[in-house]
């Protein structure tokens, strides 16, 4: 336990009153509360009730307290003052209390540094707490503290991490160090060998976490990943679908500088080709001079043939991040095979809507055979949200070709009636955008446009304007008919966009309506000064060109809007007048460029191109922030260009290396080593069913000056082949531990030794089992090892003679004393954890009927009856994992022998009056039957 009692003084020094205010208007009120209904009172008592309460040796009232103070947090209320009553509470025994405390230490230590100092010791005996739950959770805690003066803490307990035998503690490491690097980025390279070290985990669960801090680290050394690569193409599957998304992206920047294009242009795309057995010499010179075949590297494949499943995947991201990857790198006949799993994302909410139809809409420019065949998956709702309506009329609108603009001009037609105002102007830009794109119905576009143009609504009429302006640029003389239609409704449109490009159309071809643009001149001068900026300014302009071209009925005209201009409050107006005056009327003054008025003014002009805005955002990776707000975000790290010839494939070779048979002490010097036992060695037997395998590591601990120092022993445990019954990890570990040697029988040597139900090392059916070594004695031991004697019905795997250290030394005289010792399992714990599904969880239990089978019906303990106590019981007593049930009532376990890997299933069926019938199916029925005793006990008792 950590000892508080001599900094009580300084601790009471801290917080104010505002705080207690705070803590005590969030309690609940007092009965005595002095004022009416305590609606406004300020308890200050509420604040030294909670600190009673973290101060009282019941565990009860401490969980109380901190599920209040945690509360308190949540709802955005200081609880800074409590910090030195939570943290004496950090060295608790109770687990849900310290995980408690800890989420406290996290959101105050930063504000607290001094205080949170004092735990630190804490935190570092927890790192080597016996439970992996406990040993992670002070990980990360300790990384969480944002105070400098502790990185070297921080560095040496991620290494350790790194190394622990738990995965779950490993992955804890592996994010501690993006937390480290942001902290002090100077202890980069020291965490880059963290980072190669957790690389080379085969664990699932530390893969994707590994390669988080990879990508935060260290992103540009590629390097580390060759010899990584193809194991992480083959975990992929198994990956938490967090993991998945972070390893495919950084798989996908790693695959563009390591192989070469599939998209080749100038060459056929062969990935099995090989050349006929018996080819002649000649035909052989004549293919060397052609153009040679692609054929894309094993690796290459790899990755798209183990990426491909994840389509189904039920995570969004998951699937986008696919689809991206073999937008990026798949050959181009092979990318549609993404099109129908992002079609089936557009079921999603509204915000997943946004991503993919935004992806959608870049990839539709480039392959628009990829989603024609999904065309009416696109069709407006009228419950879409403006942004996803967009989002379907950008895609339609890039999806168009003559065999079916007719049927997405119907949709069209049906968007422009919408009551949002917003979308129809696009549908209107989308039109005049098919228009330009295809010739067959530029011609009926346009007409539809003109017809819009007597539209009550003035946004329609407005962006019509703007769209038919656009369009007549290309084919001006063909259409002088709809030019006079335009000016004619000049005086019934009010939206400034849409009068000044009516007066820019009927300035830049006003020679092709010589009666009509004078006429529309003499009322704009009457409006002029009423007019909007953008307005004056094309009255300016369609001045000065009917000047040029038609003097003598416009001359008046324009020195009157020039005049009316020159005196305009907005200066832009201002300038433009004055420079048309000197250019367009010749004095002394104006020089040579009055020359030029003509080619200046009525040069002519490109057609403007109606293009898509998603054509170049295709240069950010999709998938990712920088394509969504079309900017490089912080942190994008783009994909390189295909290199044009491909490095050397070899360094993603891995050396086959036999795995060790022995395993060193991890800390002090090693003694003689014993051979290995051989395999018909035996040390403990239940009926020559099941065999259990021990094999250790050696690690001391440090003797801080007093007599007595132990060492753990962890021993190794099994996993087997995939399929229907696949293998988790455990449930439930259990923390109890038991004697082996006591420290009177061996001489002041004592041992205890624990199931911890973790993955063997060595072979997949050996059974992990943790020894603890304590030397209670003066005297110093050396030579510990297991004898020569034959244990009966086990195969040990031997751990090295741990040797003369610190902790372990040698007796004074040099005699071997012997001792008998004995391990015993529970049943339970010969078993590991597998994960299926309900039906093959039926299609076993089928196969295992009639003598496979054994039941027995019990009264169950009210508290058993609930789903979460009853399956922590199970779990408890087997090393079984919980299979999902669609029945309420019935509760379904699946584990399988560590030795044999026979099959166990376990089935809990609730009934009325607190009965439940315990069913087992399992081949071993010896250990069948030995579990549904101990199962029995467990349920049955309070």
């Amino acid at each position: 336990m950590l000892s508080m009692s001599t900094n009580n003084s300084s601790y009471n020094d801290q917080g104010g009153a505002d705080s207690a205010v705070e803590i005590g208007q969030e309690t609940t009120p007092t009965s005595n509360s002095g004022a009416g209904f305590g609606l406004f009172s300020t308890d200050f008592k509420k604040n030294d009730d909670l600190k009673e309460m973290l101060e009282n040796n019941k565990e009860s009232l401490k969980l109380e307290a901190m599920k209040r103070i945690v509360g308190l947090i949540a709802k955005g209320k200081n609880a800074s003052e409590l910090f030195p009553a939570v943290v004496k509470n950090v060295a608790s025994k109770n687990i849900e209390l310290k995980k408690l405390v800890y989420v406290y230490l996290v959101r105050y230590a930063e504000e607290q540094q001094d205080l949170a100092l004092l735990s630190i010791s804490t935190f570092q005996r927890a790192l080597k707490d016996p439970n992996q739950l406990i040993r992670a959770s002070a990980l990360r805690v300790l990384s969480s503290i944002r105070v400098p003066i502790i990185i070297p803490i921080m560095m040496l307990a991620i290494k350790e991490a790194a190394s622990d035998m738990s995965p779950y503690v490993r992955k804890t490491s592996a994010h501690a160090i993006q937390k480290l690097y942001s902290l002090d980025p100077d202890q980069k390279e020291h965490l880059i060998e963290v980072i190669e070290k957790l690389l080379k985990d085969k664990s699932t669960l530390v893969a994707g976490s590994v390669v988080m801090a990879f990508e935060e680290v260290c992103p540009e050394r590629i390097d580390l990943i060759h010899k990584n690569y193809r194991k992480l193409c083959n975990l992929l599957v198994d990956v938490e679908e967090w993991g998945q998304v972070v390893i495919i992206s950084m798989l996908t920047r790693y695959a563009r500088t390591q192989f070469t294009s599939p998209w080749r242009e100038d060459g056929v795309f062969d990935e099995n080709s090989e050349r006929a057995f018996y080819e002649s010499d000649e035909e052989k010179t004549r293919d060397d001079t052609e153009i040679k075949p692609y054929t894309m590297d094993p690796d290459h494949r790899l990755l798209l043939r183990n990426t491909k499943p994840l389509l189904q995947s039920r995570n969004t991201a998951v699937v986008m991040s696919v689809a991206q990857l073999y937008w990026h790198l798949a050959p181009r006949n092979e990318v549609s095979i993404v099109t129908k799993s992002l079609v089936r994302l557009l079921r999603s909410h509204r915000e997943v809507q946004y991503i993919v139809l935004q992806n959608i809409a870049t990839m539709s420019i480039q392959r628009k055979g990829m989603f024609e065949p999904y065309m009416k998956s696109f069709y407006v709702r009228s419950t879409d949200a403006t942004h996803i309506k967009s989002l379907k009329l950008e895609i339609l609108t890039n999806l168009a070709n003559e065999a079916n603009i007719s049927t997405i001009l119907r949709e069209f037609q049906t968007y422009v009636k919408s009551q949002d105002k917003q979308f129809a102007a696009g549908t209107i830009q989308a039109i005049g955008r098919c228009a330009t794109n295809i010739s067959e119905v530029t011609d009926t576009c346009l007409n539809g446009l003109v017809l819009l143009l007597s539209n009550r609504d003035e946004t329609v009429v407005a962006e019509s304007v703007v769209v038919i302006k656009k369009l007549l640029q290309a084919q001006p003389s063909q259409h002088s008919d709809i030019i006079k239609h335009m000016a004619k409704l000049l005086d019934n449109i009010t939206v400034s966009m849409a009068r000044a490009s009516i007066l820019w159309l009927i300035g830049e071809y006003c020679e092709r309506v010589p009666k009509i643009a004078p006429d529309v001149l003499r009322k704009m001068a009457k409006s002029f000064t009423s007019e909007e900026d953008i307005v004056k300014l094309q009255t300016v302009n369609l001045a000065a060109k009917l000047y040029l071209t038609n003097s003598k009925q416009t001359k008046l005209l324009t020195q009157y809007i020039l005049n009316l201009g020159k005196y305009d409050q907005n200066y832009d107006i201002r300038d433009r007048t004055r420079f048309i005056r000197q250019l367009i009327v010749p004095n002394e003054k104006s020089g040579a460029l009055s020359k030029y008025a003509r080619r200046i003014l009525l040069a002519p002009k490109p057609a403007p191109v109606l293009e898509s805005a998603y054509k170049d955002r295709d240069r950010y990776q999709l998938g990712t922030l920088s394509h969504t707000i079309n900017t490089k975000a912080s942190g994008y790290l783009e994909l390189s260009d295909w290199p044009a010839v491909a490095p050397d494939q070899s360094v993603r070779n891995v050396e086959v290396i036999e795995p060790v048979k022995e395993w060193a002490p991890s800390l002090g010097k090693t003694g003689k080593s014993k051979p290995a036992k051989s395999s018909d060695d035996k040390f403990y037997s239940d009926s020559g069913e099941e065999e259990e395998d021990e094999k250790g590591s050696g690690t001391s601990s440090s003797n801080d000056g007093s007599s007595s120092s132990s060492a753990g022993l962890s021993l190794c445990l099994c996993v087997p082949p995939p399929g229907p019954v696949c293998v988790s990890g455990p449930a439930f570990v259990p923390e109890k531990s038991h004697n082996l040697l006591h420290r009177m029988t061996g001489k002041g040597l004592a041992a205890q030794y624990q199931f911890t139900r973790q993955p063997c090392l060595y072979q997949p059916n050996m059974v992990s089992v943790q020894i603890s070594l304590t030397n209670t004695s003066d005297h110093r031991l050396e030579q510990i090892h297991i004898g020569e004697r034959s244990p009966a019905g086990l195969k040990i795997h031997c751990f090295n003679t741990i040797g003369e250290s610190h902790c372990f030394s040698t007796l004074d005289d040099t005699k071997e004393d012997q001792f008998s010792v004995s391990i015993q399992p529970a049943v339970g714990d010969l078993f590991l954890a597998v994960t299926m599904t309900e039906q093959d969880f039926r299609k076993e239990q089928g196969k295992l009927q009639g003598m496979n089978e054994c039941s027995a019906t019990i009264t169950v303990t009210a508290e058993n009856t609930s789903s979460q106590p009853l399956n922590r019981r199970v779990a408890a007593m087997a090393n079984v994992g919980v299979v999902p049930s669609g029945q309420d009532n019935v509760h379904r376990f699946a584990g399988k022998t560590a030795c044999s890997g026979a099959v166990l299933l376990v089935t809990v069926e609730l009934r009325e009056s607190s009965a439940a019938v315990i069913t087992i199916n399992t081949e071993k029925s010896v250990m069948g039957s030995m579990l549904l005793r101990d199962l029995k006990k467990s349920l049955a008792q309070a």
